[in-house]
C-alpha cells in the first residue's frame, strides 16, 4: 500500500471535522494509500500551531522516504506563514508531489519558484463529497490532472508553464522571493469569495506588478461567490479591461473550489487550443 502524508499548513481542522478526516482516510485506503498524519491537523486550545511548527510537519513528510504524495487538507489564511521555514533544497531533491488548493496557492507557487518543481492544485477531500466516485475514477485513470474542458473568450490558443491559483492568496506572494516570474507563463486565476469590487482590486494589483505585460495567457477558473450571485460573466469581461487584446484568455468551470473540480499542475507547461 502506498504511503501518503496528510498535512494542514493553513488553518487547522475544527475538531468537529474529525469524522470527515476519518472518511478521507478510509477513501484513501480504498485507493491503496495509507495516510500518515501531521501532528498539526486539528485546532488546539489557546494559540494555534506556529508557521515553524506546521513547516516542520511538512518537512517530516518530505523526509519520510516511503511517502509518495503529500496532501494538504486545509485552507484559510495562514499557509504563507510556513514559507520561511521550509527547506527548499530538500524539497527540490525530493520526488514527492505536494497537493493543495485555495490558501495553499502560496505553497505550490513558492515550491515552483524556489525549486522548479511542480505541485498539484487540488483539494483531496473532494474525493469524499458529491462527485467523489467520479473523481476517484479520474485519479485511477490519470484523468484527474490537466484533463478539463475550457473555452476561449479572447484569442484561440496559449502555451506556457502554469502559475497562480486562488487570486487573493496568490497575491500574498507579491514583493516576496516566493512570487513566480510571470514571463511567458499561463496565469491561472480562481476564487471562492469576493465579488466584482474585490476582483477589480486584485486585477489592479496584478496589472501594477506588470503581470499582464509578461504572461502568455490567462486561464480563468471558477469564481464561486460571483457565480452564486449570477455574476458569472463578469470576470471575463472585467479582466479584458486590464489586458491587451493580444493576450489569450480561456475559462473553465472545472478548476477552483467546486466539489466537482479537477486538478491542474502548477509549475508544468500546458497548451490550450480552441
Amino acid at each position: 500500500m502506498k504511503k501518503v502524508g496528510i498535512v494542514c499548513c493553513s488553518n487547522p481542522q475544527k475538531k468537529e471535522y474529525k469524522e470527515t478526516v476519518c472518511k478521507l482516510e478510509e477513501t484513501l485506503n480504498v485507493l491503496g494509500m495509507r495516510a500518515v498524519f501531521s501532528n498539526c491537523i486539528y485546532e488546539k486550545e489557546g494559540a494555534n500551531y506556529t508557521g515553524k511548527e506546521r513547516a516542520a510537519e511538512l518537512m517530516r513528510c518530505y523526509r519520510d522516504e516511503e511517502i509518495e504524495h503529500i496532501f494538504d487538507i486545509s485552507g484559510g489564511d495562514i499557509a504563507n506563514g510556513v514559507l520561511p521555514y521550509l527547506n527548499y533544497g530538500e524539497i527540490g531533491k525530493s520526488d514527492k508531489v505536494f497537493w493543495g488548493y485555495s490558501d495553499l496557492t502560496t505553497i505550490v507557487n513558492a515550491i515552483y519558484t524556489k525549486t522548479g518543481k511542480a505541485s498539484v492544485l487540488y483539494q483531496i477531500k473532494n474525493l469524499i463529497y458529491d462527485y467523489g466516485k467520479a473523481r476517484m475514477e479520474d485519479l485511477k485513470s490519470g484523468k484527474l490532472i490537466n484533463d478539463f474542458s475550457y473555452s476561449f473568450v479572447q484569442g484561440t490558443e496559449m502555451e506556457g508553464v502554469v502559475i497562480g491559483g486562488n487570486i487573493r492568496c496568490f497575491l500574498k506572494l507579491a514583493g516576496t522571493e516566493y512570487m513566480p516570474n510571470f514571463e511567458k507563463k499561463i496565469l491561472l486565476l480562481e476564487s471562492l469569495s469576493g465579488k466584482v469590487p474585490q476582483m477589480e482590486t486584485y486585477l489592479c494589483q496584478l496589472q501594477q506588478l506588470g503581470a499582464f505585460d509578461k504572461v502568455s495567457g490567462i486561464l480563468l477558473g471558477t469564481f464561486t461567490q460571483m457565480e452564486k450571485e449570477n455574476c458569472k460573466s463578469a470576470m471575463p469581461e472585467l479582466i479584458k479591461e486590464f489586458v491587451s487584446k493580444d493576450i489569450p484568455i480561456a475559462m473553465t468551470g472545472q478548476i477552483g473550489h467546486g466539489l466537482d473540480a479537477k486538478a491542474i499542475w502548477i509549475g508544468k507547461p500546458i497548451k490550450l487550443k480552441a
